[in-house]
């Protein structure tokens, strides 16, 4: 069973630092990229950033470079993102994604919820 285990999220001043972790369980973790998707209170979902399956590619949304590094540890199965100089628009319940060729994101954590405010 493919299970994505999202921590690291919490409350944060504006300006601050935080580093989420995602854990991933029940497949062969260095066969896939990953991405971090988020949705804000009350707005659709909205892609973060991608890493490819050796960490070697990244991809970033315009709005999060320069701020956000995504990156892969395959020997822990877990993905990362670290996010800095955050803002009140960066409030948001974020989710890790298995990506599958061809398909977009097959399979998605729960979430974990970041809140930028002083």
């Amino acid at each position: 069973e493919v299970q994505l285990v999202e921590s690291g999220g919490g409350l944060v001043q504006p300006g601050g630092s935080l580093r989420l972790s995602c854990a991933a369980s029940g497949f062969t973790f260095d066969d896939y990229a990953m991405s971090w998707v988020r949705q804000a209170p009350g707005k659709g979902l909205e892609w973060v950033s991608a890493i490819s399956w050796n960490g070697g590619i990244t991809y970033y949304a315009e709005y999060m470079k320069g701020r956000f590094t995504i990156s892969r540890d395959n020997a822990k199965n877990t993905l990362y993102l670290q996010m800095n100089s955050l803002k009140s628009e960066d409030t948001a319940v974020y989710y890790c994604a298995k990506d599958y060729p061809g398909l977009g994101m097959d399979y998605w954590g729960k979430g974990i919820l970041v809140t930028v405010s002083s």
